[in-house]
């Protein structure tokens, strides 16, 4: 039997937002096992989603950058450990050269790029120095690159979302739409670029939720389909309510205009990553007890 800690208790928590001894009570039940934790609360309480993923856990910014011809363009998260150093004026130059560096190369390759020069010389030389100038280390996380034979549009919400459409369409059309991505968030742009094993894996949980109601299998399934149906409308981008008019879906508002995307990339800073939490009074308990 594995020993259920309260740090065990508080991440479950983080992750469903559900109470302590429902967490509790589901981790003694799976043994320890995190993950099967966190599916047996949702089929319990019908809880959505795990909160943990998007859990902002560093500084840093997002860069964008798109030629004159709005042909060629770069989304770019650099990180840093404060968010002082990420208002700094020399860490947003860097972060800009990268951004335009990484569009006009056409590479995403990171080892690529700090080995390319930008104003001040070569990229990894100017993140060393500024490392010394700043007290912080510095990390170009991921790069996305666009070249279309469309239009190219961007939106930035402060430093911390950034988004990058491919688009065939009007640039207004474009920029609201790149509002939209970033205030919805969508995952992809249609239903058939969900991952199967993801539909399947939510299939099964609503299966388990639709049959605790006691009804017949029929209507289970039926309960099921419009779940699937309701859970593909809200991560897909063609699916999702228009952010402007939430009585025309963005599949239609596309129709109407006559446009299509082509793809799109949204970052949003320290995304995916957790951040390491010091529990100062333990350490200073434990030094004591020395």
């Amino acid at each position: 039997m594995v020993d259920i800690t309260a740090g065990m208790v508080r991440d479950l928590r983080e992750r469903t937002g559900l109470g302590m001894m429902e967490c509790k009570k589901a981790l003694t039940e799976t043994d320890g096992d995190m993950a099967a934790a966190e599916d047996l609360l949702r089929i319990k309480s019908g809880a959505k989603a795990s909160k943990a993923a998007g859990r902002v856990a560093t500084e840093g910014v997002i860069g964008a950058y798109i030629s004159v011809d709005g042909k060629t363009g770069a989304l770019v998260e650099v990180n840093c450990e404060t968010d002082f150093v990420a208002k700094n004026d020399d860490f947003l130059t860097f972060v800009k050269g990268i951004a335009q560096l990484a569009a006009e190369h056409k590479t995403t390759d990171i080892a690529a790029l700090s080995a390319m020069s930008i104003p001040g010389g070569v990229v990894e030389e100017v993140r060393q120095a500024l490392i010394m100038k700043l007290g912080e280390n510095l990390t170009v996380r991921r790069v996305a690159q666009y070249a279309t034979k469309d239009r190219l549009v961007t939106y930035l919400h402060g430093s911390k979302i950034g988004v990058m459409v491919d688009l065939s369409g009007d640039e207004t059309l474009g920029k609201d739409l790149a509002m939209h991505i970033a205030a919805s968030k969508p995952t992809c742009i249609s239903k058939d670029q969900v991952a199967p094993e993801l539909i399947e894996k939510e299939r099964e949980i609503y299966t388990a939720q639709a049959n605790e109601s006691g009804k017949p299998a029929d209507i289970v399934a039926r309960m099921v389909d419009g779940r699937i149906a309701k859970f593909l409308a809200e991560i897909t981008l063609l699916g999702q309510p228009f952010v402007k008019n939430p009585d025309l879906t963005v599949e239609k508002l596309l129709l109407e205009n006559k446009a299509k995307v082509n793809g799109f990339t949204m970052f949003i800073v320290g995304e995916g990553i957790e951040k390491k939490v010091v529990d100062y009074a333990a350490e200073v308990a434990a030094a004591a007890r020395v």
